[in-house]
């Protein structure tokens, strides 16, 4: 039976459905994960999402600058080295690092005599771990050749490039640095037939990393940022209808006691001053929180309360302040219809 059709009197959930994810094929630095079944139209907007999530928000650690003894800056040579500097630079940009300890730090290389260097000859770290030791760094081509080189390691997301003015130490060249640890992300959406059932795709996703993350772990952490960005929407009526409420308050009270500083209310000190250092400056603010809300001032307990619920009284409006407050300004916007500010009485109601 296709979505759109259903028996009558049965019961059809309108759910979109959920689909179920299985890996068809990991290694160290791929992974290839098919999620079905998917309902038109869900594949390409999970696989737009998610590769854009995997190739710019994910944490890595990338080496953002060197110092190099006897060398001030890129354009010259090191001694007994075969390759320019600029071309060792694009060697360093190449390391890449896992982070073991959720903070940044240092790394030093130190090689003296002919031969080949490799990221293997960077000398271990607690901090960090080369995942790709077998990186060629340099040659040196005689037995005087000294190389040695302090590699400033920091964490990030995607791709940062130098900044002229960036406060580095004296002696410091700055290094293109790759933080994500993604090589690649490819999605492919295909139709999916079940039974008689249509209109259901799967959606293929390709990840390939640089090793410093599985592709399965990459993938779930994606998904996880995705999901803490899409669940704030989650909370978007609740907002409208705090503002809404917000704007009823003002329309209720003379403005002149709306915008009274709550310095002429006649508080104590202590209650003032922990007022303001909860930004509330007018008598409108201190109406628009909740009872948790001015709970949670520093110093503001329940004989604040009772000196603030006293002050409000005196000017009409000690039944607005806190909870109860709150319920009224709910109760009347229902009444309203939940009408915004400025757009006037609906069709029908009395003037």
């Amino acid at each position: 039976m296709s979505g759109g059709q259903s028996i009558p009197g049965s019961k059809v959930s309108l759910q979109p459905l959920v689909p179920e994810i299985s890996c068809a094929e990991t290694t160290d630095v791929y992974g290839r994960f098919v999620a079905q079944p998917l309902e038109r139209g869900f594949g390409i907007t999970l696989g737009n999402a998610l590769r854009r999530v995997l190739l710019s928000a994910l944490p890595g650690a990338a080496v953002t600058w060197v110092r190099i003894e006897g060398v001030q800056h890129e354009f010259t040579a090191l001694p007994h080295m075969k390759e320019d500097i600029i071309e060792f630079l694009l060697n360093v940009r190449a390391i890449r690092l896992r982070p073991l300890t959720g903070s940044g730090g240092r790394l030093y290389l130190e090689m003296e005599g002919e031969g080949r260097v490799t990221a293997a000859d960077i000398i271990p770290s607690a901090n960090f771990e080369i995942v790709n030791p077998e990186l060629h760094l340099a040659t040196l081509d005689s037995a005087e050749a000294r190389l040695s080189v302090e590699f400033n390691v920091e964490l990030g997301r995607g791709y940062r490039t130098p900044v002229p003015g960036d406060n580095l130490p004296l002696g410091a060249i700055p290094v293109d640095a790759i933080f994500t640890p993604i090589r690649k992300v490819n999605y492919e959406v295909q139709p999916l037939h079940i039974g008689r059932e249509t209109g259901q795709e799967r959606l293929i996703l390709e990840v390939w990393t640089d090793g410093t993350i599985s592709a399965v772990d990459a993938v779930s952490q994606g998904a996880e940022i995705l999901s803490q960005q899409v669940s704030q929407f989650k909370y978007l009526a609740l907002v409208s209808q705090k503002e809404a409420e917000k704007q009823l308050l003002r329309r209720s009270i003379p403005e002149d006691k709306y915008n009274k500083p709550v310095e002429e209310l006649g508080l104590s000190t202590r209650t003032l001053n922990c007022l303001r250092r909860g930004g509330i400056s007018t008598v409108g603010q201190l109406l628009e929180r909740s009872e948790a809300e001015l709970f949670a001032l520093r110093s503001f307990g329940q004989k604040a309360k009772a000196e603030v619920q006293e002050r409000l009284e005196a000017l009409g409006l000690g039944a607005l302040l806190g909870d109860k407050g709150q319920a009224v300004m709910k109760a009347a916007l229902e009444a309203e219809g939940g009408r915004p500010e400025g757009t006037g009485p609906r069709q029908g109601d009395s003037q």
